[in-house]
């Protein structure tokens, strides 16, 4: 980028200040010591006096930090304001104009998306049951599908907006539901949502949320059914009970009341829950425990009782990008034997449970779980290992290839230089010998390794190693016009 490109120095700060773009570090020091003197609050006694002191005086701080800065104002003399804001740094690797101008535009496209995301957050699930056993009958493989979608917009900085809806059909029955949510910060601790719903479930109602301290929320809701009339009450309380572990109670009161105890805990290692729960015509209990083997890999266990349901549930997942992750479940329980896939990608979510067999056949259970996770062993053993294997290769040659022609070019502006240090460095090297002073013949730098190679090609008459550096020129135009060479060594 030439100098018109880049656009004059931004002269807002150094006005605040009244010094010149120019200006030296003591010259900026000077200035915001003379001006933070000038607009100190404590200066003045009128209260509206003070308002406007205080303002002007947090301005000069502001671009005191700036400018007294080096890589902040050069930041601020290409890009101002706008390249503070972003977040731009500067450092070893990022100090020229087209890096500065790379940069920004990338923090901006980010700050873009972000922004986007936080005013836009869709997700939706789409859920595919299949029937094995429905198939061998022939009467088709599809036993039902169900899909959810939902969108939340922030309105405000308090105030946000869901609007959501859900369609179901199972064999020769079907329905949906439209649901929206209007969510209102009222204080820095407490919210009230209102809820509408139309469809199956038609109902109206509003829920507030209120920390009552630092380790406890409490949750009180009413709603009402359009379709009975029937009203619902609940109250939850959670509580934190350590860093990584929280309880919760609930009472409803309701056509079905029931009260429930719940806990879960999550840390980097594993993620647990479980739940009781006792109603006026019904019980269960579940619990999960889910175990992080690494970053991209955990296995999955969990199970549900009640009255109406018995399941066991075992499995585990992989994460496939930083948007994507893939599970397998296998489930077995009074509903049968099932396989259960998923794909999760950003807040979008592909589930496929498919019915094996629905009876309990303890020797068809064993085979539809081992067989499974043999394949998974294998397919991960054969094929997913050494496909990650030849990607990392890839991508390590990929990045010695950048390395070597980042050398090479480095190489080349070396020796660009001392092109250019050599005439004075000659001139030096002149004055040097007719005074008996220092003068360096032969100076090379590379590793130990290096430099053994470059002594046993010289002794063969061949070249010298190529990962060396003749360092003759710059030290001889180190050495001072006193004979001495002064070199640090980090």
């Amino acid at each position: 980028m030439d100098e018109e490109e880049a656009g004059p120095p931004k002269r807002e700060l150094y006005a605040l200040l009244q010094v010149s773009p120019e200006a030296t570090d003591e010259d900026i020091r000077k200035a915001y010591r003379h001006w933070a003197q000038v607009y100190h609050p404590d200066k003045y006694q009128d209260f509206h006096m003070q308002q406007i002191a205080t303002e002007n005086f947090q301005r000069i701080c502001q671009a005191y930090e700036i400018l007294s800065d080096e890589y902040k104002r050069q930041i601020y003399d290409i890009y101002g304001m706008e390249g503070i804001n972003s977040g731009l740094e500067l450092g070893p690797k990022l100090n020229k104009v087209e890096e500065l101008k790379a940069e920004l535009e990338r923090l901006r496209k980010r700050k873009e998306e972000e922004k986007m995301l936080a005013h836009f957050r869709p997700s939706g699930t789409i859920l595919a049951h299949l029937s094995l056993p429905q198939f061998l009958h022939g009467d088709g493989i599809m036993r039902g599908m169900a899909m959810s979608s939902d969108v939340q917009s922030q309105l405000s900085k308090r105030t946000a907006i869901g609007i959501g809806g859900n369609l179901e059909v199972n064999e020769n029955s079907g329905g949906g539901a439209a649901t929206t949510v209007l969510r209102h910060q009222l204080s820095p601790v407490s919210s009230i949502e209102f809820i509408a719903s139309a469809g199956l479930r038609a109902l109206i109602g509003v829920q507030t949320t209120r920390n009552l301290s630092l380790h406890s929320t409490a949750t009180i809701a009413i709603a009402k059914s359009l379709r009975d009339g029937s009203i619902n009450l609940s109250n939850t309380w959670t509580r934190k009970l350590s860093e990584t572990a929280n309880g919760n109670i609930q009472l409803l009161l309701g056509p079905e009341s029931s009260i429930a105890v719940g806990w879960q805990k999550k840390d980097e290692k594993m993620s647990a829950s479980g739940e009781l729960q006792i109603g006026t015509s019904s019980f269960s209990a579940s619990a999960h425990y889910t175990h992080r083997f690494s970053s991209k890999s955990h296995g999955r266990i969990a199970g549900r009782f009640g009255s109406t349901n018995l399941e066991v549930e075992v499995g585990g997942g992989r994460k496939l990008s930083n948007f994507s992750t893939v599970r397998m479940l296998y489930t077995i329980g009074i509903q049968g034997i099932l396989w259960k896939f998923e794909l999760h990608r950003g807040g979008q979510k592909l589930i496929i449970p498919i019915l094996l067999s629905r009876h309990l056949n303890p020797v068809f259970a064993t085979g539809a779980f081992v067989i499974p996770t043999s394949l998974y062993f294998l397919l991960k053993k054969f094929v997913v290992k050494p496909y990650n294997l030849r990607r990392e290769k890839h991508k390590t040659l990929e990045n010695k290839e950048k390395t070597s022609a980042q050398v090479r070019e480095a190489r080349a502006m070396a020796e660009k230089a001392q092109q250019l240090l050599q005439i004075v460095a000659n001139r030096k090297r002149s004055r040097h010998l007719e005074t008996n002073e220092l003068v360096i013949t032969k100076a090379v730098y590379g590793s130990s390794k290096a430099l053994k190679k470059a002594d046993e090609s010289r002794y063969e008459n061949k070249e010298s190693a190529s990962d060396i550096i003749d360092v003759t020129i710059p030290l001889n135009f180190l050495i001072n016009d006193s004979g001495q060479l002064k070199v640090h060594f980090f």
